[in-house]
């Protein structure tokens, strides 16, 4: 299911804070954008025990329970785990990873809180997680009727929001300030191949190596810092990520750049933060740059001023990386009227391919 809307951590919170309580919610969303943790949250919010069950580790009889016989009849015990006498947050992790058999068994619990004879306490909450088929991930198809039990909501990893949780939870700050300068790379959508991938979780993965290491506040040697960021993150990043902390290291940093307090490396070994820098750069410009000229004030003059120096600057030391930062290959493209100044102060920057 790839829904047409998709929300925020917070958006969520705030719908599970509304509807889990009435009825069961289901999160959609690729691995690793902290669903389970935003579960959790939400039990501490409603002071709730939260009880967590793995779908793909499930077979029938872990929800229905076994049969006991009592005189000429039998009755179903419930789970112990399930069967409890005060309200809590059912978590049903990875559900769509549940063979049919299992989603059978789940219809009753999670349309009438009920195992055969066996009732939730009242006030329990139901809540469903579970990747998309195109995470490849282990998923099976829902069935209809399960479907139909849910409501359902998709969550996206926002990075504003990452940012302001992993500053209150320490996340080591080369993580913090690399993701500040490139926000595009805190999720990238899971590969067809085997290898790592940057989601929320790795990057946290990579932070809490990076404490173990003691990096940043004693030396750490390229090839363990080169280990632990391909161990972690998409292969594109965590050479990004290594050029950050390089670039940290030579003080070459872009804001330093942009005060004309540092130039950018000319050095032919500094490629790769040159590289960073760039993108950095261009994110920035991205960011910054009024959609129209109309909108430019005069606090954002001296920086278009500057913005076409350096790129001027850039293309001497290195010509395809500052047409990379002017270039719209990316899907993003800069303001019309910017490429309109820099088309005719450096023409050949535009049209040479």
């Amino acid at each position: 299911m790839n829904l047409p809307i998709t929300v925020t951590q917070e958006d969520l919170l705030e719908i599970l804070l509304n509807i889990a309580p009435v009825r069961p919610v289901f999160i959609w969303g690729a691995p690793g954008i902290g669903k389970s943790a935003l579960v959790e949250q939400f039990a501490e919010e409603v002071g709730l025990p939260c009880v967590s069950l793995l779908g793909s580790q499930l077979a029938p009889e872990d929800i229905i329970g076994i049969p006991k016989i009592s005189g000429n009849t039998s009755e179903f015990l419930p789970p112990k785990m399930i069967a409890r006498t005060e309200p809590y947050v059912l978590f049903l992790d990875e559900l769509n990873a549940c063979s049919q058999e299992v989603q059978k068994a789940f219809y009753s619990l999670i349309h009438e809180k009920r195992i055969g004879e066996y009732h939730l306490p009242e006030g329990s909450i139901i809540i469903g997680a579970g990747n998309r088929a195109q995470d490849s991930a282990i998923v099976k198809t829902m069935s209809s009727a399960l479907i139909n039990r849910m409501f359902h909501v998709q969550m996206r990893a926002d990075t504003r929001q990452w940012i302001k949780w992993a500053q209150h939870e320490g996340i080591h700050l080369w993580v913090i300030n690399y993701l500040i300068q490139r926000p595009d790379h805190l999720f990238s959508e899971p590969p067809k191949t085997e290898e790592p991938f940057s989601t929320p979780r790795s990057w946290h993965m990579l932070s809490d190596a990076l404490k173990e290491y003691g990096a940043g506040k004693r030396d750490i040697s390229p090839e363990t810092l080169r280990m632990l960021a391909y161990a972690c993150l998409t292969p594109a990043h965590a050479g990004m990520f290594l050029a950050f902390t390089k670039n940290i290291r030579n003080q070459h940093m872009l804001d330093d750049i942009i005060a004309k307090e540092a130039k950018w490396p000319s050095n032919p070994e500094d490629r790769d933060v040159l590289y960073f820098l760039a993108q950095s750069f261009r994110a920035k410009l991205l960011q910054e740059l009024p959609k129209s000229k109309q909108e430019i004030s005069g606090n954002m003059l001296s920086f278009i001023y500057r913005a076409k120096a350096m790129i001027k600057e850039l293309s001497v030391i290195n010509f395809e990386i500052a047409q990379m930062t002017v270039s719209a290959d990316e899907g993003e493209v800069l303001p019309d009227w910017f490429m309109v100044e820099i088309i005719r102060d450096l023409p050949r920057l535009v049209t040479q391919k």
